[in-house]
Protein backbone atom coordinates (compact mmCIF):
# COMPACT_ATOMS: atom_id res chain seq x y z
CA UNK A 1 0.00 0.00 0.00
CA UNK A 2 1.23 3.39 -1.07
CA UNK A 3 1.80 6.05 2.10
CA UNK A 4 -1.54 8.92 2.47
CA UNK A 5 -3.86 6.47 0.90
CA UNK A 6 -6.71 8.36 2.26
CA UNK A 7 -7.07 12.02 2.44
CA UNK A 8 -9.79 13.85 4.30
CA UNK A 9 -10.83 17.32 4.39
CA UNK A 10 -12.91 19.08 6.99
CA UNK A 11 -13.35 21.50 9.67
CA UNK A 12 -10.15 21.59 12.61
CA UNK A 13 -11.28 22.50 15.72
CA UNK A 14 -10.45 22.59 19.18
CA UNK A 15 -13.01 20.38 20.94
CA UNK A 16 -13.58 22.14 25.02
CA UNK A 17 -15.42 19.67 26.52
CA UNK A 18 -17.35 19.80 29.69
CA UNK A 19 -19.73 18.06 32.25
CA UNK A 20 -22.72 20.73 32.05
CA UNK A 21 -26.40 20.52 32.93
CA UNK A 22 -29.78 21.59 32.20
CA UNK A 23 -29.50 24.93 33.48
CA UNK A 24 -26.22 25.69 31.32
CA UNK A 25 -28.01 24.16 28.24
CA UNK A 26 -31.23 26.43 28.63
CA UNK A 27 -29.12 29.51 29.68
CA UNK A 28 -27.95 29.19 25.89
CA UNK A 29 -31.24 28.14 24.23
CA UNK A 30 -29.50 24.26 23.46
CA UNK A 31 -30.62 20.99 23.33
CA UNK A 32 -28.88 17.99 25.17
CA UNK A 33 -28.14 16.18 22.08
CA UNK A 34 -27.73 18.44 19.08
CA UNK A 35 -25.04 19.74 16.68
CA UNK A 36 -25.58 23.53 15.91
CA UNK A 37 -23.39 26.35 14.27
CA UNK A 38 -22.69 28.76 17.16
CA UNK A 39 -24.74 32.54 16.65
CA UNK A 40 -23.49 35.12 18.20
CA UNK A 41 -25.65 34.67 21.84
CA UNK A 42 -23.79 31.24 21.95
CA UNK A 43 -20.24 33.70 21.96
CA UNK A 44 -19.98 33.93 25.65
CA UNK A 45 -20.69 30.07 25.94
CA UNK A 46 -16.59 29.66 24.99
CA UNK A 47 -15.89 31.84 27.94
CA UNK A 48 -17.91 30.24 30.64
CA UNK A 49 -17.11 27.15 30.13
CA UNK A 50 -13.20 27.46 29.66
CA UNK A 51 -13.14 29.84 33.17
CA UNK A 52 -16.11 28.13 34.84
CA UNK A 53 -15.94 24.18 34.69
CA UNK A 54 -13.09 22.12 33.99
CA UNK A 55 -12.64 21.44 30.52
CA UNK A 56 -10.80 19.04 28.61
CA UNK A 57 -9.06 19.64 25.11
CA UNK A 58 -8.88 17.42 22.66
CA UNK A 59 -8.63 17.43 18.54
CA UNK A 60 -11.46 17.77 17.27
CA UNK A 61 -13.79 18.51 14.12
CA UNK A 62 -16.05 15.58 12.61
CA UNK A 63 -13.54 14.40 10.01
CA UNK A 64 -10.82 15.36 11.33
CA UNK A 65 -11.96 12.49 14.39
CA UNK A 66 -12.44 10.19 11.76
CA UNK A 67 -9.25 10.57 10.18
CA UNK A 68 -7.72 10.21 13.51
CA UNK A 69 -9.69 6.56 13.44
CA UNK A 70 -9.16 5.19 10.27
CA UNK A 71 -4.92 6.28 11.21
CA UNK A 72 -5.27 3.89 14.21
CA UNK A 73 -6.75 0.99 12.66
CA UNK A 74 -3.99 1.77 9.72
CA UNK A 75 -0.33 1.18 9.03
CA UNK A 76 1.64 4.29 9.77
CA UNK A 77 1.68 7.01 7.03
CA UNK A 78 -2.09 6.25 6.14
CA UNK A 79 -4.16 9.15 6.82
CA UNK A 80 -3.24 12.82 5.61
CA UNK A 81 -5.76 15.55 6.83
CA UNK A 82 -6.50 19.02 4.89
CA UNK A 83 -8.51 22.31 6.55
CA UNK A 84 -7.85 25.67 7.97
CA UNK A 85 -6.54 26.62 11.18
CA UNK A 86 -5.34 29.82 12.94
CA UNK A 87 -1.80 31.12 13.28
CA UNK A 88 -2.38 30.52 16.97
CA UNK A 89 -1.66 28.22 19.92
CA UNK A 90 -4.62 26.59 19.49
CA UNK A 91 -3.65 25.64 15.72
CA UNK A 92 -0.11 24.35 17.14
CA UNK A 93 -2.31 21.92 19.74
CA UNK A 94 -4.64 20.88 16.83
CA UNK A 95 -1.05 19.82 15.01
CA UNK A 96 0.34 18.34 17.94
CA UNK A 97 -2.10 16.37 18.66
CA UNK A 98 -2.49 15.16 15.45
CA UNK A 99 1.35 14.17 14.76
CA UNK A 100 0.87 12.42 18.01
CA UNK A 101 -1.26 10.12 16.27
CA UNK A 102 0.38 9.99 13.14
CA UNK A 103 -2.22 12.00 11.05
CA UNK A 104 -0.51 13.95 8.67
CA UNK A 105 -1.75 17.58 8.81
CA UNK A 106 -1.57 19.70 5.46
CA UNK A 107 -3.71 22.87 7.16
CA UNK A 108 -4.17 26.18 5.20
CA UNK A 109 -3.04 29.17 8.11
CA UNK A 110 -5.13 32.03 8.25
CA UNK A 111 -3.18 34.75 9.02
CA UNK A 112 -6.77 36.76 10.58
CA UNK A 113 -8.53 34.22 11.86
CA UNK A 114 -8.47 32.14 15.21
CA UNK A 115 -8.39 28.43 14.96
CA UNK A 116 -12.06 27.19 14.96
CA UNK A 117 -13.64 25.79 18.09
CA UNK A 118 -16.43 23.74 19.30
CA UNK A 119 -18.00 24.03 22.78
CA UNK A 120 -19.19 20.04 24.01
CA UNK A 121 -21.43 20.19 26.84
CA UNK A 122 -22.03 16.59 27.99
CA UNK A 123 -25.02 15.73 30.17
CA UNK A 124 -25.44 12.06 30.84
CA UNK A 125 -24.72 10.14 27.98
CA UNK A 126 -26.23 13.02 25.49
CA UNK A 127 -23.73 15.57 24.09
CA UNK A 128 -24.23 19.54 22.78
CA UNK A 129 -21.89 20.94 20.49
CA UNK A 130 -21.91 24.36 19.05
CA UNK A 131 -19.30 25.37 16.75
CA UNK A 132 -17.58 28.37 16.36
CA UNK A 133 -15.94 27.85 12.67
CA UNK A 134 -13.79 31.09 12.83
CA UNK A 135 -10.31 29.26 10.47
CA UNK A 136 -12.22 26.61 9.48
CA UNK A 137 -14.69 28.75 7.83
CA UNK A 138 -11.99 30.37 5.45
CA UNK A 139 -10.57 27.12 3.54
CA UNK A 140 -9.70 28.30 0.19
CA UNK A 141 -10.09 25.94 -3.53
CA UNK A 142 -6.53 27.80 -4.06
CA UNK A 143 -4.77 25.56 -1.21
CA UNK A 144 -5.94 22.82 -2.38
CA UNK A 145 -5.14 23.35 -6.11
CA UNK A 146 -1.19 24.20 -4.85
CA UNK A 147 1.11 21.83 -6.36
CA UNK A 148 2.16 20.72 -2.70
CA UNK A 149 -1.50 19.49 -1.70
CA UNK A 150 -2.45 18.77 -5.21
CA UNK A 151 -0.05 16.22 -5.17
CA UNK A 152 -1.44 14.53 -1.91
CA UNK A 153 -4.35 14.66 -4.09
CA UNK A 154 -3.26 12.65 -6.85
CA UNK A 155 -1.57 10.21 -4.36
CA UNK A 156 -4.68 9.17 -2.56
CA UNK A 157 -7.26 6.49 -3.64
CA UNK A 158 -9.91 6.89 -1.17
CA UNK A 159 -11.48 10.66 -0.38
CA UNK A 160 -13.59 11.66 2.81
CA UNK A 161 -15.85 14.56 3.22
CA UNK A 162 -16.92 15.59 6.72
CA UNK A 163 -20.88 17.21 5.80
CA UNK A 164 -20.24 19.92 7.83
CA UNK A 165 -17.32 21.47 4.83
CA UNK A 166 -20.77 22.03 2.90
CA UNK A 167 -20.40 25.21 5.06
CA UNK A 168 -17.20 26.28 4.10
CA UNK A 169 -15.76 25.41 0.64
CA UNK A 170 -18.15 23.67 -2.00
CA UNK A 171 -15.98 24.20 -4.99
CA UNK A 172 -13.06 22.05 -2.66
CA UNK A 173 -15.48 19.40 -2.38
CA UNK A 174 -16.20 19.37 -5.79
CA UNK A 175 -13.06 19.92 -6.98
CA UNK A 176 -12.21 16.09 -4.91
CA UNK A 177 -15.42 14.46 -6.14
CA UNK A 178 -14.42 15.39 -10.20
CA UNK A 179 -11.12 14.27 -10.01
CA UNK A 180 -12.57 10.81 -7.85
CA UNK A 181 -14.80 10.86 -10.99
CA UNK A 182 -12.57 10.75 -13.66
CA UNK A 183 -9.79 8.86 -12.43
CA UNK A 184 -12.15 6.29 -11.18
CA UNK A 185 -11.38 6.53 -7.10
CA UNK A 186 -13.51 6.39 -4.27
CA UNK A 187 -15.39 9.60 -2.90
CA UNK A 188 -17.27 9.25 0.68
CA UNK A 189 -18.72 11.91 2.15
CA UNK A 190 -21.10 12.17 5.82
CA UNK A 191 -24.48 13.17 6.82
CA UNK A 192 -23.15 14.84 9.83
CA UNK A 193 -25.89 16.79 11.67
CA UNK A 194 -29.20 17.21 10.33
CA UNK A 195 -28.98 20.80 9.97
CA UNK A 196 -27.21 20.26 6.96
CA UNK A 197 -29.40 19.02 4.40
CA UNK A 198 -32.14 21.42 6.04
CA UNK A 199 -30.61 24.40 5.62
CA UNK A 200 -27.40 23.44 2.93
CA UNK A 201 -29.62 21.17 0.61
CA UNK A 202 -28.69 22.87 -2.72
CA UNK A 203 -25.03 22.54 -1.45
CA UNK A 204 -25.20 18.78 -0.63
CA UNK A 205 -27.52 17.97 -3.99
CA UNK A 206 -24.51 19.45 -5.87
CA UNK A 207 -22.33 17.01 -4.38
CA UNK A 208 -23.98 13.89 -4.11
CA UNK A 209 -23.64 12.99 -7.15
CA UNK A 210 -20.15 12.32 -6.78
CA UNK A 211 -20.58 9.92 -3.99
CA UNK A 212 -19.85 6.64 -3.98
CA UNK A 213 -20.26 6.33 0.12
CA UNK A 214 -22.83 8.08 1.97
CA UNK A 215 -22.28 7.66 5.81
CA UNK A 216 -25.02 9.45 8.24
CA UNK A 217 -27.07 8.41 11.12
CA UNK A 218 -31.38 8.17 11.65
CA UNK A 219 -31.46 11.53 12.16
CA UNK A 220 -29.68 12.73 9.34
CA UNK A 221 -31.48 10.13 7.13
CA UNK A 222 -34.71 11.46 8.44
CA UNK A 223 -33.81 15.47 7.91
CA UNK A 224 -32.95 14.24 4.67
CA UNK A 225 -36.26 13.00 3.47
CA UNK A 226 -38.35 15.80 5.01
CA UNK A 227 -36.04 18.81 3.24
CA UNK A 228 -36.33 16.26 -0.37
CA UNK A 229 -40.18 15.56 0.38
CA UNK A 230 -39.43 12.00 0.39
CA UNK A 231 -42.95 10.04 1.26
CA UNK A 232 -41.21 7.27 2.98
CA UNK A 233 -43.50 6.41 6.39
CA UNK A 234 -43.47 3.41 7.79
CA UNK A 235 -47.17 1.74 7.85
CA UNK A 236 -49.52 2.80 11.07
CA UNK A 237 -50.02 0.15 13.57
CA UNK A 238 -53.04 -2.04 12.55
CA UNK A 239 -54.44 -1.59 16.24
CA UNK A 240 -54.69 2.02 17.87
CA UNK A 241 -55.12 2.14 21.35
CA UNK A 242 -55.61 5.74 21.75
CA UNK A 243 -58.14 8.18 20.32
CA UNK A 244 -54.72 10.47 18.83
CA UNK A 245 -53.49 10.06 15.84
CA UNK A 246 -50.20 8.03 15.90
CA UNK A 247 -46.89 9.56 15.15
CA UNK A 248 -45.71 8.50 11.90
CA UNK A 249 -41.87 7.11 11.87
CA UNK A 250 -39.98 7.65 8.77
CA UNK A 251 -38.89 4.45 7.22
CA UNK A 252 -34.78 4.45 7.36
CA UNK A 253 -34.47 1.63 4.81
CA UNK A 254 -36.76 3.60 2.38
CA UNK A 255 -34.93 6.87 2.64
CA UNK A 256 -31.44 5.06 1.95
CA UNK A 257 -33.17 3.45 -1.26
CA UNK A 258 -33.85 6.72 -2.11
CA UNK A 259 -30.39 8.14 -2.06
CA UNK A 260 -28.61 5.24 -3.69
CA UNK A 261 -30.50 5.66 -6.60
CA UNK A 262 -30.15 9.23 -6.99
CA UNK A 263 -27.87 10.11 -10.46
CA UNK A 264 -24.28 9.55 -10.22
CA UNK A 265 -21.14 11.00 -12.12
CA UNK A 266 -19.56 7.82 -11.72
CA UNK A 267 -21.26 4.69 -13.26
CA UNK A 268 -18.60 2.30 -12.34
CA UNK A 269 -19.69 1.25 -9.11
CA UNK A 270 -23.15 1.87 -7.58
CA UNK A 271 -23.61 4.14 -4.73
CA UNK A 272 -23.39 2.70 -1.20
CA UNK A 273 -25.77 4.33 1.29
CA UNK A 274 -25.16 3.34 5.11
CA UNK A 275 -26.97 4.44 8.30
CA UNK A 276 -26.40 3.62 11.71
CA UNK A 277 -28.78 3.52 14.45
CA UNK A 278 -27.20 3.74 17.84
CA UNK A 279 -27.83 0.58 19.18
CA UNK A 280 -29.88 -1.12 16.40
CA UNK A 281 -28.45 -2.49 13.28
CA UNK A 282 -26.51 -0.13 10.49
CA UNK A 283 -28.53 -0.51 7.19
CA UNK A 284 -26.56 -1.08 4.02
CA UNK A 285 -27.66 -0.23 0.24
CA UNK A 286 -25.24 -0.78 -2.87
CA UNK A 287 -27.45 1.27 -5.87
CA UNK A 288 -30.32 -1.24 -6.71
CA UNK A 289 -29.90 -4.14 -4.21
CA UNK A 290 -31.84 -5.22 -1.84
CA UNK A 291 -30.72 -3.84 1.79
CA UNK A 292 -28.75 -5.12 4.32
CA UNK A 293 -28.37 -4.69 8.16
CA UNK A 294 -25.94 -5.49 10.03
CA UNK A 295 -25.92 -5.53 13.97
CA UNK A 296 -23.60 -3.65 16.09
CA UNK A 297 -20.57 -4.79 18.69
CA UNK A 298 -22.81 -4.77 21.96
CA UNK A 299 -20.79 -2.46 25.08
CA UNK A 300 -22.22 -3.35 28.44
CA UNK A 301 -24.07 -0.10 29.48
CA UNK A 302 -21.31 0.11 32.29
CA UNK A 303 -18.30 0.47 29.96
CA UNK A 304 -19.59 3.38 28.23
CA UNK A 305 -18.09 6.61 28.62
CA UNK A 306 -19.46 8.97 26.04
CA UNK A 307 -20.91 8.46 22.93
CA UNK A 308 -19.50 11.96 22.15
CA UNK A 309 -17.88 11.05 18.53
CA UNK A 310 -19.31 7.10 18.03
CA UNK A 311 -20.35 8.05 14.54
CA UNK A 312 -17.09 9.59 13.90
CA UNK A 313 -15.08 7.00 15.14
CA UNK A 314 -17.25 4.22 13.02
CA UNK A 315 -16.84 6.79 9.58
CA UNK A 316 -13.16 6.12 10.60
CA UNK A 317 -13.16 2.08 10.97
CA UNK A 318 -15.83 1.73 7.79
CA UNK A 319 -12.96 3.97 5.99
CA UNK A 320 -9.83 1.76 7.58
CA UNK A 321 -11.93 -1.41 5.69
CA UNK A 322 -12.01 0.43 2.31
CA UNK A 323 -8.28 1.47 2.32
CA UNK A 324 -7.38 -2.34 3.09
CA UNK A 325 -9.66 -3.69 0.06
CA UNK A 326 -11.78 -5.26 2.71
CA UNK A 327 -15.26 -6.36 1.78
CA UNK A 328 -18.16 -4.57 2.38
CA UNK A 329 -19.66 -6.32 5.43
CA UNK A 330 -15.83 -6.29 7.05
CA UNK A 331 -15.56 -2.48 6.49
CA UNK A 332 -18.48 -1.82 8.49
CA UNK A 333 -17.72 -4.50 11.40
CA UNK A 334 -14.10 -2.15 11.65
CA UNK A 335 -17.05 0.67 12.22
CA UNK A 336 -19.00 -0.86 14.61
CA UNK A 337 -15.45 -2.66 16.43
CA UNK A 338 -13.84 0.98 16.21
CA UNK A 339 -17.22 3.07 17.84
CA UNK A 340 -17.04 0.21 20.41
CA UNK A 341 -13.96 0.73 21.42
CA UNK A 342 -14.16 4.69 21.28
CA UNK A 343 -17.49 5.04 23.63
CA UNK A 344 -14.87 3.87 26.10
CA UNK A 345 -13.32 6.72 26.08
CA UNK A 346 -14.00 10.46 26.85
CA UNK A 347 -14.44 12.61 23.86
CA UNK A 348 -13.73 11.85 20.50
CA UNK A 349 -10.98 9.30 21.37
CA UNK A 350 -9.27 6.02 21.18
CA UNK A 351 -7.72 3.66 23.58
CA UNK A 352 -4.26 4.69 24.43
CA UNK A 353 -3.35 0.83 24.38
CA UNK A 354 -3.24 -0.28 20.78
CA UNK A 355 -6.60 -2.33 20.01
CA UNK A 356 -5.94 -4.44 17.11
CA UNK A 357 -9.18 -5.28 14.81
CA UNK A 358 -10.70 -8.95 14.54
CA UNK A 359 -13.98 -9.22 12.91
CA UNK A 360 -17.25 -10.48 14.83
CA UNK A 361 -18.27 -14.08 14.44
Amino acid sequence: MSEYPLLCLGNPLLDIQVNGDKELLERYGLKSNDAILAEEKHLDLYDEITTKYHPKYLAGGAAQNSARGAQYALPPKSVVYVGCIGKDAFGEQLTNACVKEGVLTKYRVDEEQLTGRCGVIITGLDRSMVTDLAAANHYKLEHLKSPEIWSYVENAKIFYVGGYHLTVCVPAILALGEHAAETNKVFSMNLSAPFLPQFFKEQLDSVLPYCDYLIGNESEAIAYAESHGLDVCLPAPPIITTTNSPTQTKDITAIAKAIAALPKKNTSRPRTVIITQGTEPTVVVIGDAEPTSYPVRPVAPSDIVDTNGAGDAFAGGFLAGLVQGDELKTAVDMGHWLASWGIREPGPAYPAEKKVYSQST
